[in-house]
């Protein structure tokens, strides 16, 4: 297993089935971090007040054009169908 100096290529390592050093050099031990051992850890919690912080933040912007753009169509539907009423010809000048 004491590989030999190869001039050219540096230390020959073993054949196929005797390759690598005879013993390991280091231990290696893992470990779980703690965000993987619960991902979802306060992630129910968090979500309420987050969404309801950003809900908060953001409703000024959203809200006011979608009222505007519901009572704009609202009031659209409206004038047309008193437009296309019997009223609404006769207040129009059209002729019944």
């Amino acid at each position: 297993m004491g590989g030999h100096l190869d001039p050219k290529n540096g230390v020959f390592m073993g054949t196929w089935g005797d390759l690598g050093c005879p013993t390991p050099q280091r231990v290696t031990s893992y470990a779980i971090s703690p965000n993987r051992q619960r991902p979802l850890a306060g992630a129910a919690n968090a979500a309420i007040f987050n969404t309801f912080r950003r809900f908060r933040h953001q409703v000024l912007y959203v809200v006011p054009p979608f009222v505007a753009a519901y009572a704009a169509m609202n009031w659209a539907i409206e004038r047309n169908e008193y437009l296309n009423s019997k009223p609404g010809r006769l207040a129009e000048g059209g002729e019944e």
